[in-house]
């Protein structure tokens, strides 16, 4: 249950364990990435467990089929984004699914191959966006063309930075940005020096420009709809978040389809007769344990959350 050369798999064990993978069952994985958890899933189904890979990159998504390649017709890998994972599992002959992973991250590779600018650690032109081809604004245009009220929301909103503002600020007065070494040093210089400060000041900025450029929490809030809708009843859906934005509203989703009464509280009794759709498997978050974060240092935010459709 290794990962790729340059990516390690996040609760890899954890999440096969959890996901209560059996040979012969379907599975889907929404987000695709390198392919580690696919490959665990299908050793784990073996001999006739099959697996749906979704994956809105498609470079991530050709890396994988070749890595996957040996399964044969036990691994379908699929271009798309798993909000829409019903209309693409049906698509390529797959009614229900015993099992469902979201892994939030993004993955070693896209972080350290040029042409994503997803990090300040390598100078290249701003994008962020995983799929190139979406149409949606990539991070060029976020930054030099938004306003400065809809910029400070965006590193306020996604990123949690209490500098939003001022950030925001200096972007539109120092503007045109072109480059992540650029942004990076832009933010650097908008920030007072904190004591004892161990993350570089870009980071949260950089993960509000990622979030926005990919529409990441909208698709989550849709992708946990369809998850659902796809399950068999018994099968489970597991989710690795890294940030309290993506954590806080899978748990939320996770108590709605998990709720008994969806009745306003001013109404004295229960009269809605509601069914909850999942029931919940873990009600502590399950971490990577310190061998897994001394490894895989960017593992330590990692949240698991499972739950089961009833």
């Amino acid at each position: 249950m290794s990962g790729s050369a340059g990516h390690q798999p996040v609760l890899l064990q954890e999440t096969v364990e959890h996901l209560a993978v059996r040979s012969g069952g379907v599975y889907c994985d929404g987000t695709l990435g390198g392919g580690g958890h696919a490959s665990a899933i299908l050793e784990a189904s073996a001999p006739q467990g099959v697996v749906l890979g979704i994956e809105l990159d498609p470079r991530s998504l050709s890396r994988a089929r070749r890595r996957l390649a040996h399964y044969g017709e036990r691994f379908v890998g699929v271009a798309g984004n798993y909000r829409n994972a019903p209309v693409l599992a049906r698509a390529n002959g797959v009614e229900r699914v015993d099992g469902f992973l979201l892994d939030l991250g993004f993955s070693s590779l896209q972080i350290d191959t040029p042409g994503y600018g997803l990090s300040f650690q390598r100078d290249e032109p701003l994008d962020m966006q995983y799929d190139p081809a979406g149409g949606a604004p990539n991070a060029h245009e976020i930054i030099n063309s938004y306003e400065e009220g809809e910029l400070a929301r965006i590193f306020g909103e996604f990123g949690e930075d209490p500098n939003a503002r001022r950030i925001a600020r200096e972007v539109v007065r120092r503007r045109p940005l072109n480059t992540t070494a650029e942004l990076a040093s832009l933010v650097a210089g908008a920030v007072r020096p904190g004591r004892n400060r161990r993350v570089n000041p870009a980071t949260r900025v950089f993960q509000a420009l990622r979030i926005a450029a990919n529409n990441e929490l909208d698709n989550l809030a849709h992708g946990l709809d369809a998850a659902v809708e796809l399950l068999k009843p018994g099968g489970r859906l597991a989710v690795i978040s890294y940030h309290s934005l993506e954590d806080r509203l899978v748990k939320n989703a996770f108590a709605r389809f998990a709720a008994r009464c969806i009745c306003p509280p001013a109404l004295p009794q229960c009269v809605c007769r509601h069914a909850p759709e999942l029931g919940i498997v873990n009600r502590r978050i399950i971490r990577p344990g310190p061998e897994e974060s001394a490894g895989n240092p960017r593992s330590r935010s990692a949240r698991l959350r499972v739950a089961q459709r009833l």
